[in-house]
């Protein structure tokens, strides 16, 4: 990835601290992350226990101002954000460019619905989780614990999607078009492939390497 880059992941599927473990390195490293669908992250265990680990969670706070701190983020993106901001030295100079370098969203918003997306081999949930194990989303945990723009974001969602599916036919009817449609059955499959385990279809892999 070129310096200045900015680097696009798509949280979906991912497993919370694993994924916050490695998009932590890569903002000490100097490297600007986005992390978008962050309603999509898995946590491993069962949803009931992740549950009554927030709400003792919620119950930390400071006995006589409990505005001063400390803070119970609801929203998805924030409760990332926060699991990130617990492996950095966030107190230093370093450590707050690091997470300045660091931005979260629920949903997909604009612009970055239209850039490509990457994943990250090491930290996806069916590699890294036995299929027999469970596992929870920290979009239903967040709406459970006083996050109140679930069926917004869906809705939000729902329509992307439906653009997506108009952009994509017009694209292949264009490709189609300019005789760019050639490729064999087996070549659509290794690019697909190469896509959900690289997160791109240019470069070699090496340069994926730091994703894996």
């Amino acid at each position: 990835m070129a310096d200045g880059q900015v680097l696009v992941i798509d949280g979906r599927g991912h497993l919370l601290g694993r994924l916050a473990a490695i998009v932590a390195k890569q903002v000490l490293l100097g490297r600007k992350v986005v992390v978008v669908r962050c309603e999509g992250i898995n946590i491993s265990g069962n949803f009931y226990r992740n549950k009554l680990k927030y709400l003792a969670f919620l119950r930390k706070r400071m006995n006589t101002n409990p505005s001063r701190g400390p803070y119970h983020f609801r929203a998805p993106s924030r409760i990332f954000w926060r699991t990130v901001r617990g492996m950095l030295p966030h107190k230093t100079k370093r450590g707050q460019a690091a997470l300045e370098r660091l931005k979260v969203f629920d949903g997909i918003p604009p612009p970055y619905d239209k850039r490509k997306r990457m994943v990250v081999p090491a930290a996806l949930k069916v590699v890294r989780l036995k299929p027999t194990r469970k596992f929870a989303y920290l979009g239903r945990l967040a709406h459970e614990v006083g996050w109140k723009y679930q069926a917004v974001t869906a809705t939000l969602e729902e329509k992307r999607k439906e653009k997506a599916k108009i952009h994509y036919r017009k694209k292949k009817k264009l490709t189609v078009r300019h005789g760019l449609g050639g490729a064999t059955g087996d070549t659509w499959q290794m690019m697909f492939v190469l896509t959900m385990v690289f997160g791109c279809l240019q470069g070699t892999a090496d340069k994926a390497t730091w994703l894996s």
